[in-house]
């Protein structure tokens, strides 16, 4: 049996000859109706809800273990499995699935470039089907990795401090405090703006940009790719693609899954509106 060897980003062509292996999950992150029209072939969905946990500030949190555990369940995932997450926006909610993952030290996982679009535009086979799984014998173990996850208190400390290398990925408008998506509007003093997805290519079937093009953009704007980063949109949902862009450019990276809705509804919090820097 051939074993699978797959970088954390794969083109649809490299996965196709490997569909039905008995080591691959396939799972599907597109909208439900997307799924039920047409999929990968053994595909399994997850709808989105399914990856956060929500508070009274934040919407978009790390779901707690037991909840952590009914995915890997549901997945019927072994230590023995790769992952290959993929969705019909570009990448970000299959870049959240995988985020999830990485937190639980399970790292056998790869994103589509372009998702089911790119698969489509390859014109390899698709299923209508409901996909069904076997039952495997050991499942993966679900504790914490806190590698790749920055919470409150530690990100409100190292901004206040000033040692912080914050990626805001949302809109401009967002970023500004010109669109309220909480209590307040604005961003974390000191983050820079890279929208998420300006690193996709809509002529290409939503891909993402040559990564060297994505690195000289980040790099103009300011920001440090030899320095660790934070990245953080409104709910941790863009912010997953982006956490994935910054893996692929060997970044030392790490996301706030509280995200804007927890920092902007928190009255307390610094925050810092205007215009972007010219």
């Amino acid at each position: 049996m051939t074993d699978l060897n797959f970088d954390l980003l794969i083109e649809a062509e490299d996965l196709a000859p490997f569909l039905g292996h008995p080591h691959l999950r396939i799972v599907d992150l597109s909208r439900r109706s997307v799924y039920e029209q047409l999929h990968i072939p053994g595909a399994l969905h997850v709808a989105p809800k399914l990856l956060v946990h929500q508070e009274e500030h934040a919407s978009g949190l790390l779901p707690e273990l037991e909840k952590l555990k009914q995915l890997i369940e549901y997945l019927q995932l072994s230590p023995e499995h790769h992952v290959v997450a993929y969705d019909d926006e570009g990448g970000a909610w299959a870049g959240r699935l995988l985020w999830n993952l990485h937190c639980l030290g399970f790292e056998r996982t790869s994103l589509i470039n372009g998702g089911i679009h790119a698969w489509l535009a390859a014109e390899l086979p698709t299923s209508a089907e409901q996909e069904k799984i076997q039952p495997v014998e050991k499942l993966i173990e679900v504790k914490l990795n806190p590698q790749y996850r920055i919470q409150y208190d530690e990100l409100l400390n190292l901004v206040e401090c000033q040692s912080v290398q914050l990626w805001d990925c949302r809109t401009e408008d967002e970023y500004t405090g010109l669109r309220l998506a909480a209590r307040r509007g604005g961003h974390i003093p000191g983050a820079r703006h890279f929208e998420w997805s300006t690193a996709l290519d809509r002529q290409n079937h939503l891909k993402l940009q040559p990564l060297e093009r994505i690195q000289q953009r980040l790099e103009h704007l300011g920001f440090n790719l030899n320095a660790p980063v934070v990245v953080y949109c409104q709910s941790h949902h863009r912010s997953g693609l982006a956490y994935l862009v910054g893996r692929l450019l060997g970044w030392n990276i790490r996301a706030y899954d509280g995200a804007w809705s927890e920092w902007g509804n928190r009255l307390s919090s610094p925050i810092v509106t205007g215009e972007l820097p010219s």
